[in-house]
């Protein structure tokens, strides 16, 4: 059997559903002065350096640690006022680019409390290293 150049970088995804917080985002008056809640899910594209021959070894040292990437996303969000879904979703992106082993990385922030008549608002950005 033969493969493309590329076929031996595989990809695993890791990813962070549902992270709930108390943030400082928005652009009206209270929600400058009161944190709200905030529902971050974070998905990563990872190179996997065990594709295509199988399993790779059982060590974390191998892998994203997801609690270092729900760490992460909870760090930025609690280091200030932020006025923007997009703003907090890409500064959460492009931290976690900092790990080579990340190709791609989708954020969404969303505001759930924010329209009477609607379950949730936000925005989710993407970012890539390719």
């Amino acid at each position: 059997m033969s493969f493309a150049p590329d076929a031996a970088r595989g990809l695993r995804h890791v990813f962070v559903r549902g992270l709930t917080l108390q943030a400082l985002l928005g652009v009206h008056a209270h929600e400058i002065a009161q944190p709200q809640r905030v529902v971050i899910g974070i998905d990563l594209a990872v190179l996997d350096d065990a594709a295509p021959s199988g399993e790779g070894p059982d060590t974390l040292s191998r892998v994203v640690d997801y609690g270092a990437v729900a760490a992460t996303a909870r760090n930025i969000a609690a280091a200030g006022h932020v006025r923007l879904c997009e703003t907090l979703a890409e500064r959460i992106a492009v931290a976690l680019l900092g790990d080579a082993r990340v190709q791609r990385v989708r954020v969404s922030v969303e505001k759930p409390e924010i329209l009477p008549d609607v379950t949730s608002v936000g925005v989710v950005v993407e970012r890539t290293r390719f």
